[in-house]
Formats: C-alpha cells, sequence, structure tokens
C-alpha cells in the first residue's frame, strides 16, 4: 500500500495482490483519526508492507515536508507493528500526478479532491518498479523511536 503524506489530506494507494499495478483507493482528511482510517484500510486491503512517500528537494534535501512524513510513518509503523513501514524518495510524485490528471482531461478545480490519490498511486507503482528491479524491498525501513525498524 502506498501512502502519500500532505498537512491537509493523505493520499492512498494499493497495488494489484501480484504487486504490478498499483490503483488509488481514498483521501484521508489528516489529523485525529487518519491513523485509524489508514489501518482500516490496509486492513481491507490485507496490506503487507506500507510504502510511505518521503518528499526530498531535487537536491535530495529534506525540509519540513519530508520531517511531516517521517513522524507520520514513524506512528503509523506504530500502529501497524508487525507490518513494515518503509520510507521511500517520492521527489515530483504530486507535479506527476497534477500533469498525469491534466492529461485525462480532469479539470483543476477537481484535481485537488483526487490529486492526492493520484500521487499515492505514483509513489505505489515506482516504489513497486524499484523493488522489482532491484529484487529487493523499496526504500529503507521506518526507525520507531524505540530505535528499530518496523517489522
Amino acid at each position: 500500500m502506498g501512502v502519500d503524506v500532505g498537512a491537509v489530506r493523505v493520499g492512498v494507494a494499493r497495488s494489484d495482490p501480484s504487486g504490478l499495478l498499483a490503483t488509488p483507493v481514498e483521501t484521508v482528511r489528516a489529523g485525529k483519526g487518519d491513523l485509524a482510517r489508514i489501518a482500516e484500510i490496509a486492513a481491507e486491503y490485507e496490506a503487507i508492507e506500507i510504502v510511505v512517500g518521503l518528499p526530498t528537494s531535487l537536491s535530495g534535501r529534506a525540509g519540513k515536508a519530508a520531517e511531516l512524513a517521517t513522524a507520520f510513518a514513524r506512528r503509523l509503523a506504530v500502529r501497524l507493528a508487525p507490518l513494515p513501514v518503509r520510507l521511500f524518495d517520492e521527489r515530483l510524485t504530486t507535479v506527476s500526478a497534477q500533469r498525469d490528471l491534466r492529461a485525462s482531461g480532469v479539470r483543476a478545480k477537481n484535481q485537488r479532491e483526487v490529486v492526492d490519490q493520484a500521487a499515492a498511486v505514483v509513489l505505489l507503482q515506482a516504489a513497486l518498479d524499484a523493488e522489482r528491479a532491484a529484487g529487493r524491498p523499496p526504500g529503507r525501513p521506518v526507525e520507531t523511536r524505540s530505535g528499530g525498524a518496523s517489522r
């Protein structure tokens, strides 16, 4: 399952059972109840791993958005343990999602409702492709506050 964290909304995507194709699931309002809803979605789709997007700048630096995503991923890892949660570089996923939505004819006014899901799809698809190419899980495991990776 892919999770694109934003300050206002969290996009969620899932893959088919074979891990080939990412598809949108829903947009969850960030804040109270977001972790519970994502846990429900993970259970509903029988997720085997969660990939949270780590937004970094083009130079690879982590800013405020990366801190937000990392903190969210830690809380999610604690909530979903022992389900693995991983951080995966998501540079330009929202830009790519907006471009794809425009190309498919979705008007800008309506994009806000689905752009977070579309960004989660771009993120998850990139992670699935990277895993297939490298033969190992994408990104890096989330370190929980106790210092261990979520497993």
